[in-house]
């Protein structure tokens, strides 16, 4: 007869751990994957779109806490995935929520989150006091720590506390070269619809060649659905390369990690094809490099933005937009030379969310404009960036 049986008045023992870089330990119910991953904790706001949250490459050496109750209620499918490699490893660390997971009520559901956080090697944690969690990331910053499921409730607590004290944090690290592409391939797949799926490009107009820091895959469909003959490479590809594919724009993708770190191989590419005058257009962390390569700097963020629901203002047009987040770095406005005017703001901290070039053909915003989950507030952009083609081809 187990403890529980004995006594049916007993707390169930834990069967995972959230454990923080101070020493401080969080209990909950283990889900997902059994195991342990060290990463950087931070918080989501987003009330849908799970699956494409755990599949962002940009979500890399993170542990993402869902601040909305009530997550996996819809199960998983295959349709929703945002990693371009499906045989890849999830970038995301692990996975904390509050509510226990209900069967799938959804229509389009093949799988029950937990079965989907097993296969895919997430080690998720329920249970938890996720306002608690979110308050104490809104005052102490995003916290180093290690998550940990083992369905014993054993676990060894001072290797645990050791090895998320000791882990150096996403600052100063390099994470492209774990999401980025392998090798060079074409995209023709475009925009979702109900009762269809994804449909495919038919005739395409532009050639652009997207560099692959961690694309999503909601990116390349409207690249494709805005009529772009579209070519990914890998994030080391060098401009000779690139330019070797003769492409009407360069497209700069989103991706995880400091990007002062992969701006050191990323930046020299980038200012090399901005000297040659080629449409360029960069999402998340390819603002961040676009904005690193005409002078400017990147610093850390305290708890980042990451959700579903941030208000900016987009000066070209004096409107505010509800937008798609996620980032812990952002771009120091104050640092952007004279030909880099801001052209978005954050209505939330004021931080930039976009520049546009005045001499070269070239612009960027920190958001995620391709939503995927998210309002599509922003999808325009894509709009933009071929404007600026056919301006550029036209000249």
């Amino acid at each position: 007869m187990s403890a529980h049986q004995a006594n049916p008045w007993a707390e169930p023992k834990p069967t995972a751990l959230l454990v923080l870089a101070d020493g401080t330990v969080i209990e909950g119910f283990g889900l997902g994957a059994v195991g342990k991953a060290v990463g950087e904790v931070c918080f989501n706001t987003a009330m849908t779109g799970y699956e494409e949250i755990l599949t962002d490459p940009s979500y890399a050496g993170q542990i993402i806490t869902f601040t909305f109750p009530h997550i996996g209620n819809v199960g998983t499918n295959e349709e929703d995935i945002e990693t371009v490699n499906m045989a890849a490893s999830a970038g995301v660390r692990g996975a904390i929520i509050h509510a226990p997971i209900t069967d799938p009520s959804n229509h389009r559901a093949t799988r029950h989150l937990d079965q989907w956080l097993k296969a895919r090697n997430i080690v998720g944690l329920s249970g938890v006091d996720t306002r608690a969690l979110t308050t104490l990331i809104r005052e102490k910053g995003m916290p180093n720590a290690v998550i940990a499921h083992a369905p014993d409730g054993v676990f060894d607590l001072p290797a645990l506390k050791q090895e998320a004290a000791e882990w150096p944090g996403i600052d100063g690290m390099d994470l492209v070269p774990s999401v980025t592409a392998a090798q060079r391939y074409e995209w023709t797949e475009t925009t979702w619809t109900l009762g269809n799926g994804y449909g495919q490009r038919s005739e395409a107009k532009y050639r652009v060649v997207a560099i692959d820091y961690g694309v999503k895959r909601n990116i390349l469909r409207l690249l494709a659905a805005e009529g772009c003959d579209v070519t990914v490479v890998p994030a080391t590809t060098t401009a000779d390369e690139i330019m070797g594919l003769k492409p009407d724009g360069v497209f700069l993708s989103n991706g995880p990690g400091d990007p002062a770190e992969t701006g050191k191989y990323a930046v020299p590419v980038i200012r090399d094809l901005l000297a040659r005058n080629v449409p360029t257009f960069g999402i998340c962390l390819g603002h961040q490099m676009m904005a690193l390569a005409v002078g400017a700097k990147t610093q850390k963020m305290h708890q980042g933005h990451h959700g579903a629901n941030h208000p900016v203002m987009d000066y070209t047009t004096n409107k505010v937009e509800i937008v798609s987040m996620n980032h812990g770095f952002a771009v120091d406005a104050q640092s952007l030379p004279a030909n880099a005017t801001e052209t978005h703001r954050s209505l939330f901290d004021g931080s930039n969310c976009g520049i546009s070039l005045t001499d070269r053909p070239a612009f960027s915003v920190q958001h995620h404009p391709e939503a995927a989950p998210g309002p599509q507030d922003s999808h325009y952009l894509f709009k933009r960036f071929v404007e600026l083609m056919e301006k550029n081809k036209a000249a």
